[in-house]
This record gives C-alpha cells, sequence and structure tokens, in this order.
C-alpha cells in the first residue's frame, strides 16, 4: 500500500499543488489532508467547493485504485453540508462500498478539525485491465 500512497502523493500534481496530503490508503479505503489556505477561498472569503471536491475525488481515486488495476472516475457527485473557513483542516475520508471487476462503488466523507461533516461525496470508477503504473 506504500507504494500506491506515494504513487497518487508524489505523481497527482494538481493535488500538490493544491498542498493535499494523502496519509493512509489501505484495501478500499484512503484518507487525504488539506488545511484550507487563501488559495483555496472563493469570492465569499469561504472554501472554493472545487477545493473540497478536489480533496473528495484524490481520495476516493487512492481508494479505487488501492487493489493495483488503474481504475478512472465515470460518474461523481457531492453535496456540501458547512462551508469551511480559512485556517480549517480537512480530512476526506474514501471507503468502498461496492467493488467489482469492472466497477467501483466509492463514499467520501470530508469533515473538518471538529469532526463536523463538510461534504459527502459519492463516486463510481470504472476499473481498466491495466494494472496502476506504480
Amino acid at each position: 500500500m506504500e507504494k500506491i500512497r506515494k504513487f497518487f502523493q508524489d505523481k497527482d500534481l494538481l493535488a500538490r499543488t493544491l498542498g493535499f496530503e494523502l496519509l493512509e490508503v489501505g484495501e478500499g479505503t484512503a484518507k487525504a489532508r488539506m488545511t484550507v489556505g487563501q488559495m483555496h477561498l472563493n469570492a465569499a472569503s469561504s472554501g472554493h467547493g472545487g477545493a473540497t471536491f478536489s480533496l473528495a475525488d484524490f481520495a476516493f481515486a487512492a481508494a479505487v485504485n488501492s487493489h493495483g488495476r488503474l481504475a478512472v472516475a465515470i460518474q461523481t457527485s457531492i453535496s456540501f453540508v458547512k462551508a469551511p473557513l480559512e485556517g480549517d483542516v480537512l480530512t476526506a475520508e474514501a471507503r468502498e462500498i461496492a467493488l467489482h471487476p469492472k466497477i467501483a462503488v466509492c463514499d467520501v466523507a470530508v469533515r473538518d478539525q471538529a469532526g463536523d461533516l463538510v461534504a459527502s461525496f459519492q463516486g463510481m470508477a470504472y476499473r481498466k485491465s491495466r494494472e496502476l503504473p506504480v
């Protein structure tokens, strides 16, 4: 799992640019974190939904690729329930809820440092026949 964690931490350029840290990867699970900074704010001075979505998507990608086969998103959705503020630490915890040879379904909860739910993300991924190039 360390190879997969390192693969995503090192190779996902957007995640690196946005300051995401991949904390854990397990079989069908992943945990990622970010601190909301000025670059993550929208015009209303709260955390941009795109940054929160990207964090959830990053955890989702690590979780569905944790089996070693290349998996790509084919459908995602997100519900925002609380606006994060500058300085908040967001953690996205991804958990596969359905694992099939070609399709994976994953839930991701994004929470702030108080444990409050910020967003709920659901994703579906298609597993290709190729191995993940780790």
